[in-house]
């Protein structure tokens, strides 16, 4: 039987009950929360830190009955969001949680966020529209009861208790509503069963894989050396939670004999790089080469600079593979890393040509696997059996995605913020050069930079001038885009980096993992023309400091925006809370659509059961293959 606690904005709660509950569940009370399984009470408000949420949860009552639910900030005790229904499960190793079987009734998303007239998926029943609450009695006392609308306007009612059950329908990119199924015909559990089957299709080819690498025998590393714990130390900040976990887990999977298949997945500027720093030092101290992947020429140049920096006093060799480079350096480059001259080697898909030959490669760390082409994929894809990879993403996988598969795939999340780190101010406008000229100099006044995009090459020494002619002379502006000769281009981001240049007018170049912290401000021309996931990328280009970033979303004033670039920025501005990738995440997949994260096939399964009910059914695969020993055999 599933176990939960269920808790809705407007039910009557009865306090005393509730802690009774918590404490069968496994949970302990506190003066006040601080990880999962705690829970306090001051007056009418209770504080719940549930298992499996990443933040914790107050309750504001109103007599006996619940006012408002909020996720909260553990440190700050700000509120954050709001939710309208919450269910949360006993803790880990607790008797009631060893009983649960993951099947399809347990749910991933512990918050159902419903408003009247939402399409939902009910597991049994199918897709229909959420009415509201009405109290029903039943055995002559009256329950509240979800009331789901169904073809032909026939009604369900759907006791609280059952809510878990229930969940919004999302299925990404769909142009008119889904499809209302009839309560009580065969069709919803035929189309339900064609879906299972094609999800379990996906499960079998993601555990099949990691069946064949754990079948390989990989390298085992050393434990740390002390050049490695003096080479930690000398990173400048205050490592966050996420980032300590993370590291724990690389350097477990690098010092056993399985070869290393881990995704690391966290928000822009969450110090992911340091992660696959100490990987990258940790390789070489048993002498082996490391290989660091990187979508842009500019993005290799970036961190070239930053482990050249903290390497300086290590006798370690570090080189870069790009097109800033002549063909006889090149040539030279390559020739070292055959010998085994060159320890770690930084460079875009280039690195992947078959004249690169490794003296022993070790490891391989890819930033951004989904912006590389099929032949680069396919290659990574080999190199995945036997050597150690580390593949990072900013682009945040949905939480319940994640759930869902994390019993088929190595995952790290590193969901802390950096100490002192800011949330960004964004604002969405009319383009405006009065908005522009006060941003860019308020910016200079206090000696920091400006991004300003605009992302076609044709105009873009134009619009230079354009801004030039409404600012003081002294204020000194580039252009930088990917068309430009290569050595011009170099000396351009490196004049940037130096600070010799106030206002850099660029395309998209910047939009992955370039970090300069002196970059506060950004201007983004024709933000309508984006998506929402690049958005929120160029977004995390500023902030990098502890000092108050600006982020100016521009679209035209002459111009009808439509219905999904209107939805895109609402988003955006909505989510400017620091970690708000994976809320991003969600909505840039219901604007712009499954396909890229799972393949048009499993897009087509989200779009008949719904994303939730996809995801449910994915882990369920997953834990039924596991069972049977898939991993084994």
């Amino acid at each position: 039987m599933f176990k939960s606690i269920k808790l809705y904005t407007e039910g009557s709660l009865d306090s005393e009950g509730l802690f009774a509950d918590l404490v069968t569940f496994g949970y302990r009370r506190q003066d006040a929360v601080s990880e999962e399984g705690d829970f306090s009470r001051r007056g009418g408000i209770i504080d719940i830190f549930p298992f499996t949420f990443e933040l914790p949860i107050r309750i504001e009552l109103d007599m006996d009955k619940i006012a408002s639910i909020k996720a909260f900030n553990v440190s700050t005790g700000e509120p954050l969001w709001e939710h309208k229904m919450v269910i949360i499960l006993p803790v880990r190793k607790h008797r009631a949680f060893r009983a649960v079987t993951f099947t399809e009734e347990f749910p991933l998303e512990n918050f159902v966020d419903l408003n009247t007239g939402d399409y939902v998926v009910h597991n049994q029943h199918g897709i229909g529209r959420f009415l509201g609450f009405q109290k029903i009695k039943v055995k002559d006392k009256a329950k509240d009861h979800l009331i789901l609308e169904y073809a032909g306007k026939e009604k369900l009612f759907v006791p609280v208790e059952q809510m878990h059950l229930v969940q919004k329908y999302i299925a990404f990119h769909t142009r008119r509503g889904p499809k209302l199924y009839k309560l009580g015909s065969k069709e919803w559990q035929g189309v339900k069963e064609r879906a299972r089957k094609g999800i379990q299709k996906l499960a079998w080819e993601l555990l099949t894989l990691q069946a064949m690498r754990l079948s390989v025998k990989g390298f085992a590393y050393s434990p740390d050396t002390e050049w490695q714990k003096e080479f930690e130390e000398r990173f400048p900040y205050q490592e966050t939670p996420g980032q300590v976990k993370a590291v724990s887990e690389v350097k477990s999977d690098m010092e056993s004999e399985k070869p290393m298949d881990r995704l690391l997945c966290g928000d822009v500027g969450y110090g992911k790089t340091e992660v696959a720093m100490r990987a990258a030092f940790k390789a070489v101290m048993d002498n082996k080469q490391v290989a660091y992947l990187v979508p842009t020429t500019i993005l290799a140049e970036q961190h070239y600079q930053n482990f050249s920096l903290r390497l300086k006093d290590f006798p370690l060799n570090v080189e870069i593979l790009c097109r800033f480079k002549t063909e006889g350096e090149q040539k030279e480059i390559i020739n070292n890393i055959a010998r085994g001259r060159v320890d770690i080697v930084i460079g875009t898909h280039r690195l992947l040509s078959d004249d690169i030959k490794f003296r022993d490669l070790g490891l391989v760390i890819i930033d951004e696997e989904q912006r590389f082409g099929v032949k680069a994929k396919e290659k990574l894809k080999a190199l995945r059996l036997s050597t150690d990879v580390i593949t990072l993403t900013a682009t945040p996988i949905p939480r319940t995605l994640y759930m869902s598969i994390m019993g088929a795939k190595d995952l790290s999340v590193i969901n802390t913020p950096p100490e002192n780190r800011l949330p960004i101010k964004t604002i969405v406008v009319e383009y405006d050069q009065d908005l522009i000229r006060q941003a860019i100099l308020r910016e200079v006044k206090r000696k920091g930079q400006v991004y300003f995009i605009h992302n076609r090459v044709h105009d873009i020494e134009r619009v230079k001038e354009k801004v030039a002619r409404i600012l003081p002379s002294d204020v000194r502006l580039a252009t930088a885009h990917g068309q430009m000769p290569p050595k011009t281009l170099e000396q351009v981001m490196s004049g940037f980096l130096r600070g010799e240049i106030d206002v850099l007018i660029c395309t998209q170049i910047v939009e992955s993992g370039i970090d300069i912290p002196n970059v506060n401000t950004i201007i983004v021309n024709n933000a309508h023309m984006f998506g929402l996931s690049d958005l929120h990328q160029l977004r995390g280009r500023v902030g990098r400091f502890n000092r108050a970033a600006y982020a100016y979303f521009m679209v035209p004033g002459n111009e009808a925006l439509d219905t999904d670039a209107r939805k895109r920025l609402v988003a955006l501005q909505e989510h400017t809370e620091l970690g708000s990738g994976f809320k991003i995440a969600m909505e840039d997949l219901e604007i712009r659509g499954a396909g890229n994260l799972l393949g048009i096939e499993q897009h087509g399964f989200i779009a008949t059961v719904g994303f939730d009910l996809y995801c449910r059914l994915l882990r369920e695969a997953i834990s039924t293959f596991k069972k049977a020993g898939v991993l084994n055999g």
